[in-house]
């Protein structure tokens, strides 16, 4: 894994005049007529004229201009202004041309020797790009000639001052273009830039992740696809260079490519500006991670690394690849066509390694938890497409757009096939152990809450289901995909519930369990708003029938028998009422409820309304059939033996008792009496 951004590669070496075919007399001569340049630095002198340097006693051309040098060559690359076709070479090369050599070599001195710095003097540069200007043009007549001791001399000459003042250049392109991946504390102090620009994203896109990974999938999706509002700060000058130091990469710019050496500037600017794009991705916490590294990678790593990707993408698309494109219009201003290819290939090569990124993500092995993760870039992706085409030139961005599309069915397909395992998941749980106390079962859980967040992505879902469809040839339906893929997990939930319900002995159980299980759904559905909507009023109407169906088959179960204990017929023997039967009334009513009791204090019903509906409902039945029994036939029994082995609970208890019902927690009946 790469852990720092690549170091800039070295300066390009300018052994020939690009555009030329042979510029050299021959390849030793150029760099044996630059080992002799005088190094000296000239005295001062007249702006308006040739150094001192160069103009000798023994010379007996008069003294001339600066600009009266510029004319003379003017007049002598005139004569070259027709067709090539036509040209003949020239008898004597003027001695301008040679004193514009000198001069420039002079400027050159002047530079690399720290006496001035290109872009910094106005007065300084614009002579030395009207000189070079000048050398590049008479260097390119002399080369079409054939050697000669008039020409050679001239263009050996013009040949390593252009090579000269080409690297010159070179190098200053290169230290502009690559100041804003210095560290803060390197920052000059002149160029009005205190810290870098990826110092100040980096605190950025701290806020931004730590906002996000601080909201599980158990709150608002909000919080996670929003960033929170921040005080304006300077993200929108990306790429932090200063207006003089983009002046001056024009002018640098300009002069190159005029010159002939277009390629060795694009080269320049490509590998600098590629660099400070992989600092800044760095700075952000994106590293450009392998396919095999991602396969290997724990999920709680991987889903970090995702959430650094979306953040990624996102400032891409709206900051860092304008910011960059500003740069490059400014830089070849006056090279359009240059403008957009070196911008075109800077962006797909950012493009590629974030799109390789999700391909890797989605090669990793499948499973549920990775389901929203992959929504989210599915959705960044998708947001990034209409950011192409509207940013973009046509012919890039249609290629981006295909990538990005691409990318994103990718994604979107692995997304359908890990929301379809759970159809697998919900078969495969197939325990023949029940839940203890008939409570909400595991898998009811872990279903309706992936659910509930699955549906949070319901749009993006769907989209995603459609195109599946549509990619793989499934007939298409009237219904929302999406909506009936739920069905089908929710129906299988349902089938798998009923199942397991049946792993009770207890018939009684057995509906608290159902009731449990379903109530749990039925809250889940209508706390989502997304699924209510998505099932429908019909479907939750059904499901509200189905638990009114649980709770009388459990009163039935339950409270049957007891209430037989209390039925008044049967009681009278001859005509008359039977202490006998009476007392094996009440003693079968004891033994019943004490049982009931004891058994279903232990059962759960962790919703506080269905607990309430069950005990009012226990109540409304048992406490006025108590009542009156007891109060029409405890007087046969009373002032008799052992009154309380037969009448153990006033209709107080009884009601007292009902409330311990489903709590999961035994109550001791002595102690409850007491």
């Amino acid at each position: 894994m790469e852990k720092n951004a690549a170091a800039p590669e070295k300066s390009v070496s300018f052994p020939r005049h690009s555009s030329k075919k042979n510029i050299f007399l021959s390849p030793a001569t150029p760099r044996q007529r630059y080992e002799t340049i005088d190094e000296e630095a000239p005295p001062e002198s007249d702006a308006q004229h040739l150094p001192d340097d160069l103009n000798n006693s023994s010379n007996p051309t008069p003294k001339l201009t600066f600009q009266e040098i510029l004319d003379d060559v003017d007049r002598f690359l005139e004569t070259f202004s027709e067709s090539k076709e036509t040209w003949t070479p020239p008898e004597v090369v003027p001695a301008s041309v040679e004193s514009l050599s000198k001069a420039v070599d002079s400027m050159i001195t002047k530079y690399g020797r720290g006496l001035a710095r290109f872009g910094e003097n106005e007065e300084d540069d614009e002579p030395f790009v009207e000189s070079v200007t000048r050398v590049s043009k008479v260097a390119t007549v002399l080369e079409q000639f054939p050697s000669n001791s008039t020409t050679a001399m001239a263009l050996n000459r013009t040949s390593t001052v252009l090579q000269r003042a080409m690297a010159l250049l070179d190098e200053e392109f290169r230290n502009l273009l690559i100041f804003d991946q210095q560290e803060p504390s390197t920052a000059k102090s002149d160029n009005n830039q205190d810290h870098s620009f990826s110092s100040r994203i980096t605190s950025k896109l701290s806020s931004f992740n730590s906002y996000s990974s601080s909201s599980a999938h158990d709150s608002c999706r909000s919080i996670q696809t929003q960033p929170p509002e921040s005080e304006p700060d300077k993200l929108d000058e990306f790429p932090s260079l200063s207006d003089e130091s983009i002046t001056t990469m024009n002018k640098i710019a300009s002069t190159m490519i005029t010159a002939g050496y277009e390629n060795e500037c694009c080269l320049v600017y490509s590998i600098s500006r590629r660099n400070a794009f992989k600092l800044a991705l760095n700075n952000l916490g994106y590293e450009n991670i392998s396919i095999d590294e991602v396969q290997k990678m724990q999920w709680e790593s991987l889903e970090r690394e995702i959430a650094t990707w979306i953040s990624v993408v996102k400032l891409c698309s709206s900051v860092l690849l304008s910011g960059e494109r500003k740069l490059c219009d400014a830089v070849f201003s006056s090279h359009k066509s240059l403008s957009e290819s070196l911008f075109c290939n800077l962006i797909r090569a950012v493009a590629i390694q974030l799109f390789n990124f999700a391909d890797a993500v989605v090669l990793t092995k499948r499973s549920p938890e990775k389901l929203f993760k992959m929504l989210d870039m599915y959705e960044t992706l998708r947001d990034l497409v209409p950011a192409i085409r509207n940013s973009y030139p046509e012919e890039i961005g249609k290629e981006l757009v295909t990538e990005a599309e691409a990318a994103r069915n990718r994604l979107g397909e692995a997304a359908v096939s890990i929301f379809c395992d759970l159809e697998n998941s919900i078969k495969s749980d197939n325990g023949k152990t029940p839940v203890p106390s008939g409570a909400v079962h595991p898998l009811t859980r872990y279903v309706m809450n992936y659910l509930k967040y699955a549906c949070e992505y319901k749009d993006s879902l769907e989209q995603v289901f459609v195109e599946y469809e549509k990619t793989h040839g499934t007939p298409g339906t009237t219904s929302s995909p999406f909506q009936m893929q739920l069905q089908t997990v929710l129906d299988m939930l349902d089938a798998n519930l009923d199942m397991k319900s049946k792993l009770y002995r207890d018939p009684s159980l057995r509906y608290i369990f159902l009731m449990n299980n379903g109530r749990y759904i039925m809250q889940k559905v209508k706390g989502s708003t997304e699924i209510h909507h998505l099932m429908g009023d019909t479907w939750c109407r059904k499901r509200s029938t189905d638990l009114r169906g649980y709770h009388k088959n459990y009163q039935r179960e339950t409270w049957g028998r007891v209430l037989h204990c209390l039925n008044h017929e049967g009681l009278q023997v001859k005509g008359k009422v039977s202490k006998t039967v009476i007392k094996e009334r009440f003693k079968c009513f004891n033994a019943l409820f004490d049982e009931i009791h004891k058994t279903q204090s232990t059962w759960v019903v962790s919703d506080e309304q269905l607990q309430s509906e069950l005990r009012v409902s226990v109540s409304s039945v048992m406490i006025p059939a108590y009542r009156s029994f007891w109060s029409r036939f405890k007087q046969y029994l009373e002032g008799g033996r052992q009154l309380e082995k037969y009448i153990k609970y006033q209709p107080e208890d009884i009601e007292n008792l009902i409330d311990d019902l489903f709590d999961g927690n035994p109550t001791s009946m002595l102690k409850r009496r007491t």
